[in-house]
């Protein structure tokens, strides 16, 4: 009979009370120590519970009716929006939805450049899809 007290479940049973999307791996500390949260966690992903979107950043979840496969429950520019505020570092408009705000162009932006103020050294996405920072002064 399985312990229904693992790690892995403990850690499921805290994603599914949270109401935020992304979760980092510092997140687990309290629970197990650094590799034992890290096992977890890629189980969660094997389970389609969890998607990896970056080192150490995982976001909920749901399987997609078009592939069949697990993907993310939001989009991925409130994904990194969320990430991003979870690594204390300041988001802003970039300069695409400065310019759609402001009526100068038609082009809708796609979402996929995000505007920060300060300086990120990590990539934010999924499935060969990757969101593009550009700094704003």
């Amino acid at each position: 009979m399985r312990n229904s007290n693992t790690l892995e479940d403990r850690i499921a049973s805290r994603i599914g009370r949270s109401k935020g999307e992304v979760f980092m791996r510092k997140d687990f500390d309290d629970l197990a120590d650094y590799d034992q949260v890290g096992r977890s966690l890629r189980q969660l992903v094997v389970k389609g519970k969890l998607v990896k979107i970056g080192y150490g950043l995982y976001a909920k979840a749901s399987v997609s009716p078009l592939s069949n496969r697990a993907v993310p429950r939001k989009g991925l520019r409130d994904l990194a929006t969320e990430a991003l505020k979870k690594l204390k570092v300041e988001v802003a408009l970039s300069s695409y939805d400065r310019a759609y705000n402001e009526g100068q162009t038609t082009q809708i932006p796609t979402g996929r450049v995000v505007g920060i103020k300060g300086r990120v050294a990590r990539q934010i996405g999924y499935d060969g899809k990757y969101v593009t920072f550009e700094r704003i002064s």
